[in-house]
This record gives structure tokens, sequence and C-alpha cells, in this order.
């Protein structure tokens, strides 16, 4: 049954396998947390979170926050394939959660105990929980991207989980079966995850549409629970590792590529909703590690580069506005580490930072004002 959005009370999010592989290169220290300069248009929304990722406005103005948690101990191994070594195996608690955040920046949440994994030691246990939500009506989803036995979670496998008023949870479509029954054409068999690594999704025309980056395609999801391939971008596009959607007539996806990053190596896609990708003359370029992607009341669409080129480094994510035919303009700077991005019913972009490789609580959602 349909629950009212109003009446959320208490209640993951992963990232795709070729950026935790960079990750756990780096070593993160509490001096790295620290605020980074950030443009003078960047300001902190809200705090506290655990590893904050995709994030959507509710029709009662309350912004929610899809969030990885702390990951946990359970193992799954010898049980299932697991992810392929040395990123697997992962082991998994019941600790991501969705977060409710209203207009003064107070936290509150509402989905809780969701399975939440995390990566080997020897990769840095990067943790995975909740990709993303999205709203239909007053329905809350939840996009499940750190489950499924591969991850070490046994009981629940990565999908799409409606979210009650009560802060109970049901699962709509279970997407961990949808892939193995439905291989892509190129999956890499080096960064391959049996459960996949999603890690954005939108709502439109009453339907679901998640984007899976480690496998490579878009797929559309009812309601009800039914799934349908819409697009595989690896057909066409190889491993490019798609992360971001946006949706304004036709689908905008963006790619974070593999590492190391290269300058201008990503770019942003469209397709329409019955899966014809246009041509490449209409493709945004010269992108660099793209994680999310919004479009302002204007008809402008924005990106959100997660890093400069290379491997992740602190303080260089930045916001950009993209223009046919033009070079990219730089909307904001500073940003460490962040993983998506949403528009504001006040026009301002919202942005998750500090979304990946931090402490419990050191997450957090900044408000960006567009110039």
């Amino acid at each position: 049954m349909r629950r009212p959005l109003q009446r959320f009370g208490r209640v993951v999010a992963v990232l795709p396998a070729g950026i935790i592989l960079s990750l756990g290169m780096l070593v993160f220290s509490g001096a790295v947390s620290a605020h980074a300069q950030t443009s003078d248009n960047v300001s902190v929304f809200a705090t506290g979170l655990d590893n904050p990722r995709g994030l959507k406005f509710g029709p009662n103005g309350y912004l929610y926050v899809a969030e990885g948690g702390q990951g946990g101990t359970t193992s799954t191994a010898g049980q299932c394939d697991q992810v392929v070594a040395p990123v697997g195996p992962y082991t998994s608690g019941k600790t991501a959660h969705i977060s409710r955040i209203d207009s003064n920046g107070v936290r509150t949440i509402v989905a809780d105990n969701l399975p939440s994994s995390q990566t080997s030691p020897a990769q840095g246990s990067f943790v995975s929980g909740v990709g993303d939500v999205a709203v239909i009506g007053d329905t809350l989803y939840g996009l499940l991207a750190g489950a499924g036995c591969s991850h070490g979670v046994a009981d629940v496998p990565n999908g799409v989980i409606q979210v009650n008023a009560d802060g109970t949870w049901s699962l709509v479509a279970d997407l961990s079966a949808f892939l193995k029954a439905n291989p892509v054409a190129n999956p890499n068999p080096a960064d391959f995850e049996p459960d996949g690594t999603w890690y954005s999704m939108v709502s439109f025309a009453g339907r679901l549409w998640a984007v899976e980056p480690n496998h490579g395609e878009l797929d559309r999801v009812t309601t009800s629970g039914t799934v349908k391939r819409v697009v595989d971008i690896s057909a066409t596009q190889g491993h490019s590792v798609p992360t971001a959607i946006a949706q304004r007539g036709l689908f905008y996806i963006g790619n974070l590529t593999t590492f190391p990053l290269v300058e201008g190596g990503a770019k942003v896609l469209w397709t329409t909703p019955s899966g014809h990708i246009l041509p490449s003359r209409l493709t945004y370029t010269g992108l660099t590690g793209v994680l999310g992607l919004a479009w302002d009341h204007h008809g402008r669409l924005f990106a959100l580069e997660t890093s400069a080129p290379g491997f992740p480094s602190p303080g260089t994510g930045r916001v950009l506005r993209l223009r046919r035919h033009q070079q990219p303009e730089v909307i904001a700077t500073g940003l460490t580490f962040p993983t998506g991005m949403t528009i504001g019913p006040d026009g301002a972009l919202y942005v998750s930072n500090f979304g990946f490789g931090f402490p419990p609580g050191s997450g957090e959602v900044v408000r960006i004002s567009i110039p």
C-alpha cells in the first residue's frame, strides 16, 4: 500500500567498483575530513551523514538522502560467487539508512537498518548501502546498492524498495536476479560484481529508471516490480562506468570512466525512453569523473565532477554548467569526494559531500547558489 511521504518519521549507496579500486590506494586521516576551501557560493546545509550519496526533494519540501552506512563484519564467503579480488570479498551489516532533512538542515532518519557492505580491508573497507532515492506521488523509493550475496548480504538482494510511513520497507524489484538473468554484452571480468553496483535513480511517467555502472545499463522498474532493460550501454560504450542520470524529455547519462581519470574523458549521452542512444554529435563531452547530473528550473544542465584527473583527491570536486558545442562553465569548486546532486525548490543545487572514505557522521550536504 502506498503511504504518504509527509508522514515519514524514523527510517544506501554504492560506488562503482572502479572508484573503490582507486580509493584503496588512498590513506585518509582526520586532517582530510577538514573542509577544503570551497568557492563562495557553496555553503553547508546539513551535517552528520554516513557516506551520503543520491538525494532528492519530495513534494513536501523535505530533502531525502541515501546513505551508505558503516558496513559490517558478516561474510557470505563460500555461499555464492564473491566480488572479484582485491575489491572483494565484501562483508556487511544492517547499518545503512535514508534520511530526511528539513529546511533548517535538521536530519531525521526515516528508514534504518538497511543493508550496508564494505570492500575488503586491503581496499580500504569502503562502504556501500543505498545508492539513491526517488519519489513517485507521495511515495519514497530507495535503490539498494550494497546488498546481495556477493556483498555479504544473504537475505536481501540489490533492488528497489518502497519506504513506508512507519519506517518499514518492502522490496519492490529484485535487481540482483535481473542482472544475473540478463547479462550485458560487454561485462568486464576484472571489474565485475554479480549483484551490480546500482548508483542513480530517477522517476518519470510513474516509473523508476535506474543506472548500473559496473555492468553498464539503464533499466526501468514499475511500482509493481517489473524490470525491463532500456539500453545496454556496454554494447556501444564498453566499460564506461555510467553513473549519473537526469531526465528532461530524454534521459541524460553521465559516466565516471575507469581509473585513473583522464581529463575530458567522460561525457553525457542522450537516450530516448525507448533506449535509443542519440548520435555522438549530441553528446556533451570534455568532462571528468561525472557522478551527478541535474537540470535547473531554467532548463540548464549541470554536471558534478567528483575529482580532478588521476586518482581521487580531496578538494578537487566541482560543478559545471554544460553548454552545447562550448566548454563547460565552472559553477562551484573545492568539493571533497562529492557523490550526488539535485536541484532544490529554491533553484539552488544540493550536493552530497564527503561521500566516501570518511568516518561515520562526516558526510554533509552543501547548497550551491547558481550565479
